[in-house]
């Protein structure tokens, strides 16, 4: 029996650690931190995620989506706060289509309680990786506890140890290695909207709240508790940026200007911004995936996504869903079976981070935007109309298993024609008319 590491107790780790488990190998997961398992108050710079049909699938594979329902809310529509605190609703897909607002550290913790269901999967934790022999696969860690290094040698390594990856790196330096990794120029910062003194939300918990500003953007998911996460994305440097708001009166004057319906809503929001960490987003792209048939990477190791699509963990899930399909396919024979999967899956990883960076400008700047609106408007009719010739980009991506490398060209096609709907002469007042659904469907033969 073939012995497993997974470096990375994160999400896409501890579910990969499953999957491996249950064909009956004996899995080591190793991770830097202490046993989340233990914690009460989970804490620490934190988006929360968005499942989506992807993520799903993953979790249906390996037994555990009901598990996972139970700590999850739908998410049926955007709902956009305009500056005069006007609420515009953008229904996500159709047929009551949503996507599911899960904490990450909740998730992690639920994922790690369930591997611990099996005893042929052991973790190891205050394990920070140091290297990794490729000659070998052994890998060395130091035990931060006890200030110990170990060292320990695998059949094979599954890095999932996130965008700055000890494994990764060490794989840098191995022969035609290509990498490559980019700050965005906004990072993030989480805030906090609280429950209502009974224990219910403050907005409508079943959509994702978004204030659209340009250069600047705030969005909020609900969670279990009442409560909703805030998410305040912002440049980093420049006139207006966490740079130069120093003080509590600066910063509450910009909420005051900026987000004035939310600030009533937010009663720590000056302790919050103070208190917690500012971070920066990072895009990372590396290829191949494996060294040999020994290591892979996944999730974010191979691919940090910035997180405006929702899909980092969705792809990081999906990883473990095409892996396990092809494992399956191959009868468990691991010959090639690493390269492979490479190969299939790294068209696929650039293409939700190039998605992801086009995702932010939409719900940034054009959300708000009339040309925009129609243009999603008409979309969705033709959709309705001939559900087998259209599907927008977000349903491809969100709720479909459709090959992010495939849905980025449909959509390069789609938008083509789009553009050219969008100069008809007068189209904001006929795109309802039939000849404007005829004139999609000529471009599309």
């Amino acid at each position: 029996m073939k012995n497993i590491a997974v470096v990375g107790a994160g999400l896409v780790g501890s579910l990969q650690a499953i999957l491996m488990a249950q064909k009956g190998y004996n899995v080591s997961v190793f991770e830097r931190r202490e046993d989340l398992r233990k914690a009460k108050l989970i804490n620490g710079k934190s988006i929360n995620l968005a499942l989506s049909d992807r993520g799903w699938k993953a979790l249906e594979l390996a037994g555990i989506a009901e598990d996972i329902r139970q700590i999850s809310i739908p998410m049926y529509k955007r709902c956009m706060h305009a500056p005069d605190g006007m609420l515009t609703y953008q229904p996500y897909g159709k047929d009551d289509e949503a996507i599911y607002s899960v904490s990450r550290g909740g998730l992690n913790q639920k994922l790690m309680n369930l591997a611990d269901d099996y005893p042929n999967i052991e973790y190891f934790f205050d394990r920070k990786c140091q290297d990794l022999d490729l000659s070998t696969n052994t890998l060395t860690f130091k035990n931060t506890a006890e200030k110990t290094d170990e060292a320990r040698q695998f059949d094979k390594i599954f890095a999932t140890d996130g965008a700055f990856s000890a494994v990764r790196m060490r794989m840098q330096k191995s022969m035609m290695f290509d990498y490559s990794q980019k700050f965005l120029d906004h990072g993030y910062k989480e805030l906090v909207i609280p429950a209502n003194p009974d224990g219910t939300h403050k907005l409508d918990k079943n959509c994702l709240h978004i204030w659209p500003r340009g250069e600047f953007m705030m969005i909020a998911l609900p969670n279990l508790d009442g409560s909703f996460t805030c998410t305040l994305f912002f440049p980093m440097y420049g006139e207006t940026s966490f740079d130069t708001l120093k003080t509590r009166e600066e910063v509450s004057a910009f909420f005051d200007k900026t987000f004035s319906d939310a600030v009533e809503l937010m009663p720590t929001l000056l302790d919050d911004y103070f208190g917690n960490p500012t971070s920066t987003l990072i895009m990372v792209r590396c290829n191949p995936w494996n060294y040999k048939d020994n290591v892979l990477l996944l999730g974010d190791s191979a691919h940090a996504i910035v997180p405006f699509y929702g899909q980092g963990m969705n792809c990081g899930f999906e990883d473990c869903t095409v892996f396990d399909e092809m494992y399956k396919a191959a009868n468990g024979n691991w010959d090639g079976l690493m390269s492979s999967f490479s190969d299939q899956r790294v068209p696929d990883g650039n293409a939700i981070l190039d998605l992801a960076l086009m995702n932010y400008v939409e719900m940034r700047d054009l959300t708000a935007d009339p040309d925009f609106l129609l243009r999603k408007k008409i979309e969705a009719k033709f959709t309705q109309l001939h559900p087998g010739k259209w599907m927008p980009l977000y349903s491809q991506v969100t709720f479909s298993n459709t090959r992010y490398s495939d849905a980025l060209k449909n959509d390069q096609r789609q938008q083509a024609i789009m553009d050219k709907i969008m100069a008809l002469p007068n189209i904001h007042q006929e795109w309802n008319e039939p000849v404007v659904m005829e004139k999609i469907m000529s471009y599309l033969v």
